[in-house]
């Protein structure tokens, strides 16, 4: 255990092998119930907090363990192999922490509070971004959410959507713009608790739906000044920290090489009991089905040996690593589809019903794709680089 304010705990996870299988099993038994339902995965969010790993970037000078990433991918692996959903609501909150373990932004007794609730129940957060019109805040512009600065605080007004979490959410970090002059961007810390919030039910989506990824508006929501988390400009520029891969994440890539794994079982599982009469033995006793499975397993090793390899140069400081760290999140995306799109294809309708995990497993790891930085504009980025190619208007 780990000693925080006001004699409560955080729990120091346990990142062993055994325990994190067993977390895995914990949520995967309930992961399919959830899919199909919609509803905020509480079992297995409940299970995650049991064990400490939604706290697990909290930084020591906080009362938390301040996990390095290297653990924190394998905390999120495992829990994107027994459930994706729970996963990305982790992997949200986790990387929140450690946004405040680098940058310690927030007002010292709001984080404070926070983290005292944190060891009490699963307190989740995330950064609350996307738009309706501007879309995916990665690929440039300035949000049309506002925060005015009256002498009450700020007033804060607009629509967000895509906002994991939804009402389970304790604190949104909503992406702003305020109208002072000049503007400022940055993060505005609401209690969901605040007045004048309301949540859009929008998620229909093909993947991770248990992860009530909603739309939501602030009408008049009033937030202290302290609230504001300021993004510094880079050479006078705004320039959104989602434009490029970062250490911080690769949580969010890890997640679905859990997803491959699970196909992984699901194929192995039906493979050894699926027995046609015409052969008489379980398929998974024949070289075709056998080169099916050495193939997830290579996609798979690719997957693991980039997020894991990379975070290890990382941490040894090799130059040159960070560039190419959006290349590396594409790269892992292509094998963890492809490990799956591999053994759906090999088992046919058998992997596409429902009633069976590869077909949920399959739309689940599709979603790696809308993670940023995306693909496209991770390569045209690479390649501007490699040819040298300045960036349009930089002329």
């Amino acid at each position: 255990m780990t000693a925080v304010a006001d004699g409560r705990v955080l729990t120091v996870p346990d990142v062993s092998p055994a325990a994190l299988a067993a977390l895995t099993a914990e949520i995967a038994a309930t992961a399919a119930e959830y899919d199909r339902s919609g509803a905020i995965p509480e079992a297995g969010i409940a299970a995650a907090h049991r064990g400490g790993y939604l706290t697990a970037t909290v930084a020591p000078r906080h009362g938390g363990p301040g996990l390095p990433q290297a653990e924190v991918v394998r905390v999120l692996v495992a829990l994107g192999e027994g459930d994706p959903s729970v996963a990305l609501i982790a992997a949200n909150t986790l990387a929140a922490h450690q946004a405040q373990a680098i940058a310690g932004l927030w007002p010292e007794q709001l984080y404070a509070a926070a983290v005292r609730r944190s060891a009490e129940a699963p307190t989740l957060l995330n950064v609350i971004r996307a738009e309706p019109e501007l879309g995916a805040p990665a690929r440039g512009g300035l949000p049309a959410t506002v925060a005015r600065r009256t002498a009450q605080g700020w007033i804060l007004n607009g629509r967000k959507t895509f906002a994991t979490g939804g009402r389970a959410l304790a604190y949104h970090l909503v992406w702003v713009v305020t109208d002072e002059v000049p503007a400022r961007v940055g993060h505005l810390v609401v209690p969901a608790e605040t007045a004048g919030i309301a949540w859009h039910e929008t998620w229909d989506h093909l993947g991770l739906r248990a992860s009530n990824t909603h739309d939501v508006a602030y009408t008049d929501v009033v937030v202290p000044l302290e609230n504001f988390l300021e993004i510094p400009l880079r050479d006078g520029v705004y320039r959104d920290p989602a434009s490029a891969s970062s250490p911080t994440s690769f949580g969010h890539a890890a997640l679905y090489v859990g997803v491959a794994r699970a196909a992984r079982t699901a194929f192995a599982d039906f493979a050894r009991s699926r027995v046609p009469t015409a052969l008489g033995k379980p398929i998974a006793e024949t070289e075709r089905i056998q080169a099916v499975a050495g193939e997830i397993e290579a996609q798979i090793v690719q997957a693991e040996t980039l997020l894991y390899g990379t975070l290890h140069r990382l941490e040894a400081q090799e130059p040159g690593v960070v560039p190419g760290l959006s290349l590396v999140k594409t790269q892992i995306a292509r094998s963890v589809i492809a490990a799956v799109q591999t053994a759906v294809g090999a088992l046919g309708n058998a992997a596409l019903t429902r009633h069976r995990p590869l077909e949920r497993h399959l739309r689940d790891v599709l979603c790696v794709r809308v993670h940023p930085p995306q693909e496209d504009t991770a390569l045209v980025a690479a390649g501007r680089a490699a040819l040298s190619v300045p960036q349009e208007g930089s002329r």
